[in-house]
Order: structure tokens, then C-alpha cells, then sequence
């Protein structure tokens, strides 16, 4: 019941937060918040809605498989994130962009426009979708004691909420409720940490010495150039995973571009950027405590990863305050990322493939059009319910920035222009010969790609386009 009431009390503050926002609403404020967001608010709020509700879960359980190495990565993002704030982010401010897309129309024409926009759009929607659809998931056994819920009814409720709190303010409206949500997430893990340092009868000083000490406390691996822990191959992605997953993604970069001016916009993404590592180390940090815990009480560790944190909790060993905890941070995390995802979603359709950026009737149909599409996709994923399918969707979601990266880096480091009706195809092809790839070179040795492959994805679609293009002056009109 104590759950019941902390989850209903969190929605209130989300509807009463976008009453409070979405007082002016309007275009303007749904797509760039009349681009007067305070960059301190807007960076905080960055963190809640690039750590998503699976992220939130699954982190802590990756000590068991791969230490701490993933720290490597968040290394790599620190670097990634300067780059997207002093090359992409100037460039998206100098032609005032409200869909960042719209710069492929400017420099290339409306087919390669088109096509980002349209990989944009169903990448998001799957990767989106099947986040939440796990976070539903756990949702609905967190509730499983005292309610029994349809698994229907937790995304159709989660859903429409998301829908009832950004159909008026959008993305200003989310600038404040990412801001409540990364505050309510930060402080449950904060809790958490304690309490489980406390169950283990340690001061935060010992804590500290047994992360320190413990054989799962790995970062760096330099010894093994095989392993994808090798520290350059994990350092180089998590550079490439920010530049193309952030500084290309319309979901990530909106809110940042409702900074009044580039300035601010970049000391939102730099200090946003050096934010993630902390938070992430404390992640990880907790997944070794909650080993030490596992071992303390008896409990047998999960097969699974993902399962290291929400078995724990949902065992009762930690107390009820600590399932209220979770379930505060779950939603917390998951809503974040889910709210944008959807804001972002609506955008992209309005502007970049029906052109009605001032029509506001358009806007909110297509708003209801997207949450339908969203609960549709989220309820296919509970159907297919198969690893197998769930890592294939994961592959074809993370493949589709490869285009991305292809199309903006021939765009802002070349002056070749591509042949328009070349585009679509070079674009569907390249995400498709990598997944062959992977699968013989996966046959043939064992090895497989991680997100190295988005750097060999967007260098194939790269010189895939420079292959059909002509420099500026030699134009060939398709």
C-alpha cells in the first residue's frame, strides 16, 4: 500500500508540474520552450533522461559479467560530450534548428533530410518502447503482493500519463519534470547505497575500501586488445556512442537547444557531461556492495545480471522503505526517458515529415498518434517476450545511427553532395551488410561486435554517399 501511495503522490507532482509549465503553451513551447530553459536545470534534468529505467536496473548487475570496465566508456562519453558541444552544437544554434534534422535539408536536400529523419523515428520508437516495456514489467511485480495488475493496464496507465503531462508544454514542460524525476532518481539511489552499507555493517569509508578491494572492481584493461573490455575499443565508443546517440539524436538534443544561446547550451552539455561519470561509478559501486550483500545473507546470486538489484529488493531482505525506493527510482528513471522519447517522437513527425511546425491542431493529433504507437510497440514486445528477439531489435535499434553519423559527417567535413535518390538506399544498406558481417565474423571466430560497429556502420554509409557525390560545384540533380 506505502508503494500505492508513493507512486500516486509522484504522478500528482508530474500533473501539477505541467499545469504549472504549460500555462503559455503552444508550438513554440512544445518544441524549444520558447528557448529560455536555464542551462543549470536543463543540464540535471539530462542526467534523469539519458539513465533510463533499464539502465537503472541492469548497471549494478554488470560488475558480474564485465567489473567496472564500463567505466571506460563513461570516460569515453566525457570526451564525446565536449566534441557534441563545440562542433555540433555551434552548428545546430547557427541555423537555429528546431528538429535537427532540418540541417540535412539545408545542406544536402529533402530526401537526405527524409531519410535521417525517418531512421530517426523508428530507432527511437523501438529503442524506446522496449525499454519501457521491461520497465513495466517490473513495475507490475512490484505491485504483484498487493494488487494483482494486467500487464495491459501498467502501460496503458504509464502511457497516458506520459501523454497528459507533455500534450500541452512538451519539451517545457519536461525541462522541470526531468529535473523533479533525476532528483527523486538520485536520492533513491542514494538511499539505497546507505542501506545497503548498513545491512552489511560498514561504515562509507569501508564501503569505499571493500569496492576498492573487491575482485570485480576492474576498470581498465589494457592487457587484452581480443577483449571487448580492451580500454581503447570501450574509450573510442563511448566517444562515438555520445557523438551519435546524443549530438544526433532529436531526443537527446532538444532540450538542449532550448538554451537561449549557445553559450549556455554548451556549459549545459559539459557540466551534464561530467555529471554522468559520478552517477554512473555510484551504479556500479552499488552492484558490488549488493554481491557482498548476497553473500552475507545467503542468497544465491541471479543467473541474470539485470536481476542483481530488483531480487534483492523485491526479496523484503531490504525492508519495505527500500521497495518503495526502487519503485521510485524505476519510474523515475523510466518516465524521464519515456516523456522525451515521446516529445521527441512528435517533433520529428511534424517538422521534419509533414512540414506543420506552426499547425498546433497537427501537433496534438500527432502527439495521440505517437503515445497509440508507443503502447502498441510496448505491448508486441510482451507478446514476442524472447531474448533472442528482444538482442536482434536491440542490434537493428543501435545499427540505425550508423546512417546518422554517415550523412552528418560527409555533410560538416566535406563539400561532396550525394545523388538524392541514391540516399535511401545507401542508408538501408549499410545497417544491413554490417549485420552479415557481424554474423560471419561471429561464426568464424567468436567474436562479436559491440558498439565499435556503429564507427564501421556510419564509415560504410559514409563512403557509400561520397561514392554517388559530386563536390558542390559539379552538382548532379537526381
Amino acid at each position: 500500500m506505502l508503494v500505492l501511495v508513493t507512486v500516486i503522490l509522484y504522478f500528482l507532482a508530474l500533473l501539477l508540474l505541467s499545469r504549472f509549465t504549460a500555462k503559455r503553451g503552444g508550438n513554440d513551447a512544445f518544441f524549444t520552450g520558447n528557448r529560455q530553459s536555464p542551462w543549470m536545470l536543463v543540464a540535471f534534468g539530462m542526467v534523469g533522461a539519458s539513465i533510463s529505467g533499464l539502465t537503472f536496473i541492469g548497471v549494478p548487475g554488470w560488475v558480474m559479467s564485465i567489473d567496472m570496465t564500463y567505466m571506460q566508456m563513461c570516460l569515453g562519453f566525457v570526451v564525446g560530450y565536449l566534441l557534441v558541444a563545440f562542433i555540433l552544437l555551434p552548428l545546430y544554434y547557427r541555423y537555429r534548428l528546431t528538429s535537427i534534422y532540418s540541417y540535412l535539408d539545408t545542406r544536402f536536400g529533402n530526401t537526405s533530410y527524409k531519410t535521417g529523419a525517418s531512421f530517426f523515428i523508428l530507432c527511437k520508437l523501438l529503442g524506446a518502447a522496449a525499454k519501457f516495456y521491461i520497465v513495466c514489467r517490473i513495475l507490475q511485480a512490484c505491485f504483484a503482493d498487493t494488487f494483482s495488475v494486467p500487464y495491459l493496464c501498467v502501460v496503458l496507465m504509464a502511457s497516458l500519463l506520459i501523454w497528459l503531462y507533455t500534450r500541452k508544454g512538451g519539451i517545457r514542460t519536461l525541462v522541470w519534470t526531468d529535473f523533479f524525476q533525476t532528483a527523486c532518481l538520485l536520492i533513491a539511489l542514494l538511499l539505497i547505497l546507505l542501506k545497503v552499507i548498513t545491512l552489511l555493517d560498514m561504515s562509507v569509508s569501508e564501503a569505499m575500501d571493500a569496492v576498492w578491494n573487491h575482485p570485480h572492481s576492474r576498470i581498465f584493461v589494457f592487457d587484452d586488445a581480443f577483449s571487448k573490455q580492451y580500454f581503447w575499443k570501450q574509450f573510442l565508443a563511448g566517444i562515438f556512442v555520445v557523438v551519435v546517440m546524443t549530438g544526433l539524436d532529436q531526443d537527446m538534443m532538444q532540450k538542449n537547444l532550448t538554451c537561449k544561446d549557445l553559450r549556455s547550451a554548451q556549459k549545459d552539455m559539459c557540466s551534464y557531461g561530467v555529471l554522468f561519470v559520478p552517477v554512473n561509478f555510484l551504479f556500479l559501486s552499488l552492484g558490488i556492495l549488493l554481491m557482498l550483500l548476497y553473500q552475507k545473507t545467503g542468497m544465491p546470486l541471479p543467473a541474470d545480471g539485470d536481476a542483481l538489484l530488483s531480487n534483492m529488493v523485491l526479496s523484503g531482505t531490504m525492508g519495505t522503505a527500500c521497495i518503495v525506493l526502487f519503485t521510485l527510482g524505476v519510474i523515475a528513471s523510466a518516465f524521464s526517458s519515456a516523456d522525451s522519447a515521446m516529445t521527441a517522437l512528435t517533433t520529428s513527425f511534424c517538422i521534419d515529415i509533414l512540414g506543420r511546425e506552426r499547425d498546433e491542431r497537427t501537433r496534438k493529433r500527432v502527439h495521440l498518434c505517437v503515445f497509440a504507437a508507443f503502447v502498441l510497440v510496448t505491448l508486441a514486445f510482451n507478446v514476442i517476450d524472447s531474448g533472442s528477439v528482444m538482442d536482434l531489435i536491440y542490434t537493428l535499434v543501435s545499427y540505425t545511427y550508423g546512417p546518422l553519423l554517415g550523412l552528418f559527417a560527409l555533410g560538416m567535413f566535406t563539400n561532396r553532395m550525394p545523388k538524392e535518390s541514391w540516399v535511401p538506399f545507401i542508408a538501408i544498406a549499410s545497417p544491413a551488410v554490417c549485420y552479415l558481417i557481424d554474423c560471419v565474423v561471429l561464426q568464424a571466430t567468436g567474436y562479436k561486435f559491440g558498439y565499435e560497429m556503429l564507427l564501421f556502420n556510419g564509415f560504410l554509409t559514409f563512403i557509400g554517399l561520397w561514392g554517388t557525390s559530386t563536390p558542390r560545384s559539379r552538382v548532379i540533380v537526381s
